[in-house]
C-alpha cells in the first residue's frame, strides 16, 4: 500500500494569464487598442479585439470584459504550498500518543539512548505538580526495563530553567524523556529558554528526544491543545509553539479514545503548510531526519488535506509502517 500525498501543478500559461487580468484591462484602457491572444492548455481560444482610442475607455473595456471573464473561469485555483515536514537533522525522536506504553515503545527508547546504563533525563513538568521526587511514576515506567541511570529536571521558574546548573543534566544526557500533563506548562516553563536549546543540542549529538500525550504534542514545531482553559481547544493563541524538534507537522495524541480522529482536520484547512499526525494511545511514531514508522498496537492517523475515497480526510498507518517526510507518502509494513 502506498499513499500519494498532494500532487502539486506547476504554474500553467492560463494562471500567469489570469493573474494578468487587472493589468490588460488597465493596459487597454490607456492604449486604447488592444491584441490580445491567449491560448489556454486544452482549451484553445484565439481572440482579437481592435478599437480605436475615440471610441473611449469604457468602451473599450466593456468589450474586453467577456474575454477576461472566460479566462477566469478556466484559471485554476491558487497552489498552496506543500507541508515541509523535517525530524532531527542528527538523533532521533519517540513521539508516543499516551495511555500504557509498551516495551517496544519504552524500550526501544532506551536502546536509542544507548542502553540500560545510559544517561536519560525526565522532564515531568508537565504534570503540574510543585515537586517530583525520586518515587515519582515517571522514573518506574523505565525502572522496571532495568534503566539504572535517571535524573529528574523540573522547575517552574523560567529563571533557573534559563541557568547553566539547571541544564547540566541534559548536557551530559543521550535521551530526555517528557512526561504527559498540560502542555502549556512545558512552554511556561522552557519555551525560548537554556533547557530548550540544551534538548535541541541533545538532539545534535546524536541522541534521543521521547514523550508521551502532551510530551508527544509539545515535540512539534506547532504545538495542539494548549490552551489552559482545557485540552478540548485545538488552536490556542499563544500557546501553538511548541519545541520544534519535529517541523511543518502539529501532533495530537489519545485520539481513537478521545474521539479526536478528525480533529486535525481544522488544523491543516487553516494551516495547510503543516502535516497533522494523530496517534493512538500504546502507539508510537519513531522519527529520523526524513521519516519515521509506526510504533505499538493502535494507529497513526496523516492528515495532508486531501478527500479520502471513503469521504474523510484522513488516512491511517499501521505497526511497522512507514512514512517519508519528503515525498510525504506513507508504505505498509511489508
Amino acid at each position: 500500500m502506498a499513499r500519494r500525498a498532494r500532487d502539486y501543478v506547476e504554474l500553467s500559461t492560463h494562471r500567469k494569464l489570469h493573474g494578468s487580468i487587472s493589468a490588460i484591462a488597465l493596459g487597454a484602457a490607456r492604449s486604447g487598442m488592444v491584441e490580445f491572444a491567449p491560448f489556454v492548455t486544452g482549451c484553445p481560444m484565439s481572440l482579437k479585439l481592435s478599437f480605436l482610442a475615440r471610441r473611449g475607455r469604457g468602451f473599450a473595456l466593456s468589450l474586453l470584459a467577456p474575454a477576461l471573464l472566460a479566462l477566469a473561469a478556466f484559471a485554476p485555483a491558487a497552489v498552496e504550498a506543500a507541508p515541509v515536514v523535517k525530524g532531527p537533522e542528527h538523533g532521533t525522536l519517540i513521539i508516543a500518543g499516551g495511555g500504557n506504553l509498551g516495551p517496544e515503545i519504552l524500550g526501544r527508547f532506551i536502546e536509542l539512548a544507548g542502553g540500560k546504563d545510559a544517561e536519560i533525563v525526565v522532564i515531568p513538568t508537565a504534570g503540574g505538580e510543585a515537586k517530583y521526587g525520586p518515587d515519582c511514576d515517571c522514573l518506574g515506567i523505565f525502572r522496571k526495563l532495568g534503566a539504572t541511570h535517571l535524573t529528574i529536571l523540573h522547575t517552574t521558574d523560567r529563571q533557573e530553567a534559563d541557568s547553566e546548573a539547571f541544564v547540566a543534566p541534559l548536557k551530559r544526557a543521550k535521551a530526555v524523556w517528557f512526561v504527559g500533563g498540560r502542555q502549556w506548562h512545558l512552554v511556561d516553563s522552557y519555551l525560548g529558554t537554556r533547557t530548550e536549546t540544551e534538548i535541541h543540542n541533545l538532539l545534535a549529538r546524536g541522541g534521543v528526544a521521547g514523550g508521551t500525550s502532551a510530551g508527544a504534542s509539545i515535540q512539534a514545531s506547532y504545538m495542539v491543545r494548549g490552551a489552559k482553559a482545557g485540552n478540548e481547544v485545538l488552536m490556542a493563541p499563544g500557546y501553538e509553539q511548541g519545541f520544534g524538534l519535529i517541523t511543518g507537522a502539529g501532533v495530537d495524541q489519545h485520539v481513537t479514545a478521545r474521539h479526536r480522529e478528525g480533529d486535525l482536520d481544522a488544523l491543516v484547512t487553516k494551516h495547510p503548510d503543516l502535516l497533522g499526525i494523530g496517534i493512538d494511545q500504546s502507539t508510537a511514531i519513531e522519527v529520523k531526519r526524513d521519516s519515521f514508522k509506526v510504533l505499538g498496537v493502535g494507529h497513526v492517523f496523516i492528515h495532508d488535506g486531501q478527500e479520502q475515497p471513503n469521504g474523510g480526510h484522513y488516512y491511517l498507518l499501521g505497526a511497522g509502517d512507514g512514512f517519508n517526510l519528503t515525498t510525504l507518502t506513507g508504505t505498509a509494513k511489508r
